[in-house]
């Protein structure tokens, strides 16, 4: 009988993350979810079930050892941290919130696989979760492009550093989750179905699907050192 994986995933509180714990717990995985909110991750665990939860800040090196002090050593770790600072256009943009956003989402994920990596079977999979503005040419998001791009650009070297870890990226492009929840309805609606008609795919994209790439990811054992697009086509036109 094979022994139950252990995975944990930082940011598994709402979007992309819960969606990714509930499809690793469907899969068989025991699965941790972490966040700074306690509340926020209970809400989150009842959604999904049967998921342990671990309050800890993404910054805090004490705290995220303590996280997988408990779990054991884990086989899948998915990162999930971000932030909301950095955005702006370049002429105006507060240089000080970009250094905010990069410390919010690019040094703490880097944190996270450093702590990860000392607590990790040696075929375990480590996935970094970035956006399509690493690649993009996007009005107001020279911010975000420094913070993502920084991240993809670490993929191969940590791949190699970590190995046998597996170390890759998935890089979602415009996903419906509670990050926009800060628009009104009627204003998020629009929106969505302005941007998602210029894309090939003819919509938005669902936190559900991207979950299954990184699931996909983390799973298969001949990949590692890749970052993987998932933004319906987004990459293929002008936004």
């Amino acid at each position: 009988m094979n022994e139950q994986k252990i995975g944990v995933v930082f940011g598994g509180s709402l979007g992309i993350g819960e969606a990714t714990a509930k499809l690793l717990k469907e899969d068989g995985t025991r699965v941790t979810i972490v966040g700074r909110d306690k509340a926020r991750l209970a809400a989150a665990a009842a959604r999904i079930g049967e998921v342990e939860i671990a309050v800890a800040d993404a910054l805090d090196d004490d705290a995220i050892s303590r996280v997988f002090e408990t779990t054991g050593p884990v086989d899948t770790v998915v990162i999930c941290v971000a932030g909301s600072k950095g955005i702006g256009l370049f002429r105006d943009l507060n240089l000080d919130g970009v250094r905010a956003a990069f410390e919010e989402k690019t040094l703490a994920q880097l944190r996270v696989a450093q702590v990860a990596a000392r607590h990790m079977r040696a075929n375990g999979s480590i996935t970094f979760v970035s956006a399509g503005s690493a690649r993009q040419a996007i009005r107001t998001a020279v911010g975000p492009a420094v913070v993502n791009g920084a991240i993809e650009a670490a993929i191969p070297t940590l791949a190699l550093e970590l190995a046998p870890i597996r170390v890759n990226a998935v890089s979602p492009g415009l996903i419906d989750t509670p990050l926009w929840d800060f628009m009104p309805a009627e204003a998020r609606a629009g929106f969505f179905s302005n941007h998602g008609a210029k894309l090939p795919v003819g919509r938005i994209g669902q936190a559900a699907e991207v979950a299954v790439v990184i699931a996909l990811v983390a799973n298969s054992g001949f990949v590692t050192g890749s970052v993987y697009e998932i933004d319906g086509g987004s990459h293929l036109v002008t936004m």
